[in-house]
């Protein structure tokens, strides 16, 4: 089993929770993140007050899959989540050990 954490563009999520559901996937997380890398924050008006926010807000997605739905998830997160430009984001792979399923202690690929 393998652990995908993405970092993508929040506009893009729709698209690739598509994709991927279509795949098979049976569920993941996802939550709001801010952040700073390459893209540099676009200035912003608050009340009448320009400001430059200091972090750029994106969406976290972890999924954790059997070995053979690694690579097409993957496939999944960069055709759907590019857009060519500087702040698409980060893909990691992690190995997972083991997984339990709390309700009636599923194991391993079971309890997925």
């Amino acid at each position: 089993m393998k652990k995908i954490e993405a970092i993508i563009r929040t506009s893009r999520f729709d698209q690739i929770h598509s994709c991927v559901a279509g795949l098979g996937v049976k569920f993941l997380t996802f939550y709001e993140v801010k952040g700073m890398g390459l893209e540099h924050a676009r200035q912003q008006t608050y009340r009448g007050v320009a400001y430059e926010p200091a972090y750029i807000p994106r969406t976290k997605l972890e999924i954790v899959t059997v070995e053979e739905l690694v690579e097409p998830v993957i496939n999944c997160i960069l055709t759907e989540g590019k857009t060519g430009e500087i702040g698409d984001g980060k893909i990691f792979v992690y190995d997972v050990l083991d997984a339990y399923r709390i309700r009636n202690s599923d194991k391993g690929e079971n309890a997925l």
